[in-house]
């Protein structure tokens, strides 16, 4: 097992194991369709998350990842344009971030990526699940392909490792 230690813009001090391959070995129920690295490139929380490049993850992540260039959220970097998300400081008042991954779910997702298991992942793998709703919604009112429709809507459904450029 590999130990990480995290000293980053917001954590400092905090450790954890890889004790599963990198992209490998993961909960029967979690399918994700965007590796971390994908997401980053795509376009993804308006270039906010990781700015800072937390030294934890691969540099390669962050080659061609789509961040902000001045520690603020730019709509244009995400994929569909649009503004997608909701505040840190919301996330916080709605119980959804873990004391162990303050950067909240996609924090959790690379760290589950590389290889660190969690009693955080149960929860965390429903919440994935519950995105299935958003999913039906744009499949249910938009022809497949169709990147205009609903663009919200599929860039937050993006946000959460599925592929909305396929529905």
């Amino acid at each position: 097992m590999k130990k990480i230690t995290v000293n980053d813009s917001m954590q400092s001090g905090y450790s954890y194991f890889l004790s599963e391959k990198m992209g490998q070995n993961f909960h029967p129920d979690f399918k994700p369709q965007l590796t971390p690295q994908e997401m980053l490139e795509l376009g993804v929380f308006g270039g906010l998350y990781f700015g800072d490049r937390p030294s934890e993850f691969p540099k390669s992540w962050y080659k061609n990842a789509k961040l902000s260039p001045d520690g603020k959220q730019h709509k244009e970097l995400n994929y569909f344009g649009v503004n997608a998300s909701q505040s840190l400081s919301v996330w916080k008042t709605k119980g959804w971030i873990h004391k162990d991954d303050p950067r909240g779910w996609f924090q959790w997702y690379c760290r589950y990526y590389m290889g660190r298991r969690h009693d955080d992942d149960e929860r965390q793998i429903k919440r994935w699940k519950a995105i299935s709703r958003h999913i039906a919604q744009v499949v249910h009112n938009c022809r497949k392909g169709d990147e205009f429709c609903r663009p919200r809507q599929r860039q937050a459904i993006l946000h959460w490792a599925y592929d909305s450029r396929k529905l």
